[in-house]
């Protein structure tokens, strides 16, 4: 094999020639799609088991991502390697599942050995190759296919266009199952509890705010020295002023604090009520954390009194928090 140096070679142009191919094949997938496309949705809505997506090879790496992709979109899925069906893995398989096969050729062999178990077991096929007349084509109940004029590779052989294909046809595949079902941003969080999508959608300001004990709080009348030792006990640079009944009338802040001295000299007589911001930032509980993010960047705050409806403290929110939990 001769090597050229990199002055040899215009990766460039390589890479904008493989990314038209793939281009090329993707719109002549989209421009091709059928009624098989529509029967296999209403095959995997109907289906009362999971969707057992299996190949082998590339298409097996891309049939594994398709069965994540599947699973974490509203249609329970899984991945069985083709090659370990038939030592034992097509035991995982149920007459209540749906099996989704992967082949380009739609002649692999380990797939095709297959067949005679499916038809067996009862379960529906869908086929995704890219030749409608292969063996795998003819026995399934749907056929998908995943035809390219070339591969992006410059020998025609490498799996890169049929790849990509595939790739794309499982991913319509699974927003029109997710859209069909009406799956919510809540129902995608279930599924992503761990990661920072799931936090988004998951976690909410009753999760993270401080409460009880740690809340700073006085009331009306309360002297400014009183209001000064609460905040300096409760730690969190500020306290909530409330009414006779609960309700929050404001706040006052370190900021604050700063302010008083520069316009009053002497604070030992004052009262809270002379120097305190009234109203202030609130959030209730039930909002999502995602959202408090968005109204402290908003506002250019650092820390939200969280009320209940009839605007009593319940805890307050820092930004601190929400950058431990890792939602930002």
């Amino acid at each position: 094999m001769t090597t050229r140096t990199d002055s040899d070679h215009d990766f460039l142009a390589s890479a904008r020639r493989t990314l038209d191919l793939e281009q090329q094949a993707l719109a002549a997938l989209a421009a091709r799609l059928d009624a098989s496309f529509e029967h296999a949705c209403r095959l995997i809505l109907a289906c009362h088991g999971r969707v057992v997506v299996t190949g082998i090879g590339k298409s097996g790496h891309i049939a594994r991502k398709l069965a994540a992709t599947l699973a974490s979109t509203g249609t329970p899925a899984f991945f069985v390697h083709a090659g370990e069906a038939s030592h034992g893995d097509l035991g995982m398989v149920v007459e209540s599942d749906l099996v989704l096969a992967l082949s380009n050729s739609g002649e692999t062999a380990e797939i095709t050995a297959l067949l005679p178990l499916f038809k067996r077991l009862g379960t529906r096929l869908i086929a995704m190759t890219g030749h409608s007349g292969s063996t795998l084509a003819r026995h399934a109940d749907a056929h998908l296919d995943v035809s390219v004029e070339r591969e992006a590779c410059p020998l025609d052989l490498a799996p890169t266009s049929s790849t990509t294909a595939s790739l794309a046809l499982g991913d319509a595949l699974a927003i029109a199952l997710l859209e069909a079902r009406d799956f919510s941003p809540e129902e995608f969080a279930l599924s992503h509890p761990g990661g920072t999508l799931g936090k988004r959608l998951l976690l909410k300001v009753a999760d993270l705010m401080h409460t009880g004990a740690e809340l700073p709080l006085v009331n009306h009348g309360t002297s400014l020295r009183d209001a000064l030792i609460e905040m300096t006990r409760k730690g969190h640079g500020f306290t909530c002023i409330v009414d006779a009944e609960g309700r929050l009338s404001g706040i006052y802040t370190d900021g604050d604090l700063r302010r008083t001295i520069d316009h009053h000299g002497d604070v030992r007589r004052l009262t809270i009520d002379e120097v305190m911001t009234f109203g202030g930032l609130t959030i209730e509980a039930d909002t999502l954390a995602a959202e408090a993010i968005r109204v402290m960047e908003q506002h250019r705050v650092t820390t939200l009194v969280v009320v209940d409806t009839e605007q009593r403290p319940q805890g307050i929110l820092k930004m601190h928090d929400l950058l431990r939990s890792g939602i930002v």
